[in-house]
């Protein structure tokens, strides 16, 4: 279970809103690249509440031969355990790539306040790249998106990986 902490109390970082945003993703990429460490696509998240990390993920669905083992979902559970609620209300998710449906349906279903993300997802992405769920006004939770934080830098741990992954398939062939 994560344990919460104030990465601002230790640092005496001030409150300048992008700083903080970037000190997040960064935490979100980290975790990115131990997925990618794995062998899985590098994606990572973090829940923060009242600027304290509240839960951890990486994408892990094939070692953990669970498809909803997305960062954004390994996160939102992380946070719940420690927070002892499934709302999620006053938190905030940072994660490395744009949410699929699935993840936004989970982050809707959580009552996250904010989504921050890194990369857009022209494939699967739910926040604007493909669809919007955060927008659509049938559904009856709306959280506050915010894309493109770092996004070069996830970008590139994504493309990195997708690349490596091209020369191994062609090494093989």
């Amino acid at each position: 279970m994560t344990e919460a902490c104030n990465p601002f109390d230790a640092l005496g970082a001030s409150s300048d809103s992008r700083m903080i945003e970037e000190f997040y993703m960064r935490a979100a990429l980290a975790l990115a690249e131990q997925a990618g460490a794995a062998g899985e696509v590098p994606v990572g998240a973090v829940v923060v509440k009242d600027g304290e990390i509240v839960g951890r993920g990486y994408n892990h669905p094939i070692s953990a031969h669970d498809p909803t083992a997305h960062a954004e979902v390994v996160a939102l559970r992380d946070a719940a355990q420690l927070l002892g609620n499934y709302r999620l209300a006053g938190c905030e998710l940072y994660v490395t790539l744009e949410p699929c449906a699935m993840c936004a349906g989970a982050i809707m279903h959580a009552r996250i306040a904010r989504v921050v993300f890194g990369a857009a997802d022209p494939k699967t992405g739910a926040c604007g790249s493909v669809i919007d769920l955060f927008s659509e006004p049938r559904l009856n939770h709306h959280a506050v998106v915010t894309p493109g934080v770092l996004a070069a830098d996830a970008a590139s741990l994504l493309q990195g990986f997708f690349a490596s992954r091209r020369r191994s398939a062609r090494a093989s062939e």
